[in-house]
């Protein structure tokens, strides 16, 4: 980005001078207090799908009972139904947050509800909102955890449940040994690549453009991390499909913006010898026009074919337990 030129008092006759201070500057702090009413409607709706769990817990209709019959205690295991429910109010933000992303960034629509300074700063405050529920997500399931592993001391239990949650690899029963990993993926990459939008007047701004093109790969972490982890969509059944279903404008408006990017030097066009075109560029971007092409069609087969990836509930439920160690 050129720093903004500023002209003299004398009616323009003086040399310009640089003026280091970018209009569009925005200050994380500001974008913080304006992201309270967004967090506190995240709050409620975290509230809501907690009070949701609980209940099919204790009604028996719970799907994480069912994988895990040992959980059949909402009063016991309330921590890890709140680490649900931030994991999918979360989801949800993150959903949220992908799309105003996408519709900014691609052709500007005729219309729109609001103005774009209004969408950006929705963008914004969602981004910092999903954030913070990755976190509490991630906290609330290690205080699950710190909880189960009564048998250790509680320096031992502390770094377990850190060792697991937070540490790559280190988990290692059954699903979550790959899930869990997508998740810590989704939530290391979403914190930098989130603010780096702050500094972005010192990395500079294409540089900055370039590295928060791979949000989408944390939209991506964070579903295939819900739909290999998520007790809630575990099953072939409706919740599951809905999830794939959420995932069809996502890839559409995403397949949009690369067929009409709103800079010239991203569109595809013919390829010639001019300057600032390369084959390997021009390449990478058929590729990806491809693949998102792909992405669409994959996911309409998908949800109207019913094989996306759930199991079947089976008639007996499995003789499970919590996260165990394997004995040393």
């Amino acid at each position: 980005m050129l720093p903004e030129m500023t002209q003299g008092d004398d009616g323009g006759n003086a040399p310009p001078t640089r003026d280091r201070r970018p209009t569009d500057r925005v200050a994380l702090s500001a974008d913080l207090r304006a992201a309270l009413p967004d967090a506190s409607a995240a709050v409620l709706v975290t509230a809501a799908v907690f009070a949701f769990l609980y209940a099919r817990m204790e009604s028996g209709d719970s799907a994480t009972v069912a994988v895990m019959p040992f959980m059949d205690d909402p009063g016991t295991y309330w921590m890890y139904l709140l680490s649900q429910a931030f994991g999918w109010s979360g989801l949800l933000w993150a959903w949220g947050t992908v799309m105003l992303g996408l519709l900014l960034s691609g052709p500007r629509p005729a219309r729109l509800p609001v103005s774009r300074q209004v969408l950006e700063r929705w963008h914004r405050t969602t981004s910092l909102t999903t954030m913070a529920l990755m976190f509490a997500h991630a906290l609330m399931f290690a205080a699950e955890l710190v909880r189960y592993e009564a048998q250790l001391a509680w320096a031992e239990r502390l770094w377990a449940g850190f060792a697991d949650t937070f540490v790559p690899g280190w988990y290692d029963s059954g699903t979550g040994r790959i899930a869990i990993p997508l998740g810590q993926g989704a939530l290391y990459l979403a914190v930098p690549l989130g603010l780096l939008f702050y500094v972005r007047h010192r990395i500079g701004a294409n540089t900055w453009r370039r590295l928060h093109r791979f949000v989408i790969v944390v939209y991506v972490l964070s579903v295939w991390h819900t739909l290999l982890y998520g007790t809630n969509v575990w099953y072939g059944e409706w919740p599951r499909t809905v999830l794939w279903l959420l995932q069809l404008p996502v890839a559409l408006l995403l397949l949009l913006r690369l067929l009409r990017p709103a800079r010239r030097s991203e569109r595809l066009g013919p390829l010639q010898r001019r300057e600032g075109v390369s084959l390997p560029g021009w390449a990478a971007r058929a590729a990806g026009r491809a693949a998102a092409g792909a992405v669409v069609v994959g996911l309409l087969i998908v949800v109207m074919s019913g094989h996306d990836g759930g199991r079947d509930r089976p008639a007996e439920p499995p003789s499970t337990s919590p996260h165990a160690h394997e004995p040393e």
